[in-house]
């Protein structure tokens, strides 16, 4: 299992790039694995074999995209091949088990990790508990708003939390764009969606608008359904769970390939 110095629920700080590692605290877990002989470089392939270890649900692509993000920067050979360093293997790792613990996202991981790399000593930032997988959804979301966070709200919290009238939820039901369950309660992204929902109707946006919205993001799930259906039927518990990692990673791309189409269409549009 790949370990790195923990401390303060798991997540403990990384040592700033370029320096050397401290050594863990007291009552720490076990040292971190060892570097490849003579402290060589190691390839992308070898650091998600190390790290799959303690994170199975890690894929390639993840890898890549924290690095698109700025979190881990690889040495580049001339051919443009990642090398990465033992200190960049126990900055992923910290970093993932910041997502994984405490469901931070990316942005306020960024600024922890910068935090340390100043020399500064700043505590452990409180996740978003309560709505894992938000930072994937949105990796350069903020800390989540004020409002309920528990897994099960009722339906006078989450007219609270929209800022919204009873006519307007109930609108928004008849058009299927907010569904309760079978408590008649509302889970956390029932929240989410309310609070979205409320925010374009300010721009004039109507439910019988949004429909498409909705189709689209049903076709968009279930072509990510098609795509992990097989793992999740696999014995292999690891591979189950790499299955619902893949499916919140499918998603975020998803969201992303969304957001740059609609932005590409909008300049489309402007000339």
């Amino acid at each position: 299992m790949l370990q790195t110095p923990s401390g303060g629920g798991g997540a403990g700080p990384p040592p700033p790039r370029g320096r050397a590692p401290p050594p863990p605290p007291g009552g720490g877990g076990a040292p971190p694995a060892p570097p490849p002989a003579g402290g060589r470089t190691m390839s992308i392939g070898t650091v998600l074999n190390l790290l799959r270890d303690e994170f199975p649900e890690v894929t390639l692509s993840k890898i890549r995209f924290l690095e698109s993000e700025g979190l881990v920067e690889p040495r580049r050979t001339p051919s443009g091949y990642r090398k990465f360093s033992q200190e960049d293997v126990r900055r992923l790792a910290v970093i993932l088990r910041m997502q994984r613990d405490h469901y931070l996202p990316l942005k306020v991981i960024r600024e922890h990790l910068e935090a340390l790399e100043r020399g500064e000593r700043p505590p452990l930032p409180a996740g978003a508990q309560g709505e894992p997988g938000r930072e994937l959804l949105d990796p350069a979301s903020e800390a989540p708003p004020e409002g309920p966070t528990a897994a099960r709200v009722g339906r006078a919290e989450l007219l609270a939390a929209a800022e919204v009238g009873e006519a307007e939820l109930a609108e928004w039901e008849s058009y299927g764009l907010i569904v309760a369950t079978g408590d008649g309660g509302y889970d956390s992204e029932a929240v989410t969606v309310a609070r979205l929902l409320a925010e374009l109707g300010r721009f004039g946006l109507e439910p019988r608008h949004l429909r498409i919205m909705k189709a689209s993001a049903e076709r968009e799930a279930g072509l990510v359904e098609q795509l992990v259906a097989p793992l999740r039927l696999h014995r292999n518990p690891q591979t189950r769970a790499h299955a619902e990692a893949s499916a919140r990673e499918l998603a975020t791309l998803s969201v992303r390939l969304h957001a740059a189409l609609v932005q590409t269409a909008l300049r489309a549009q402007a000339h």
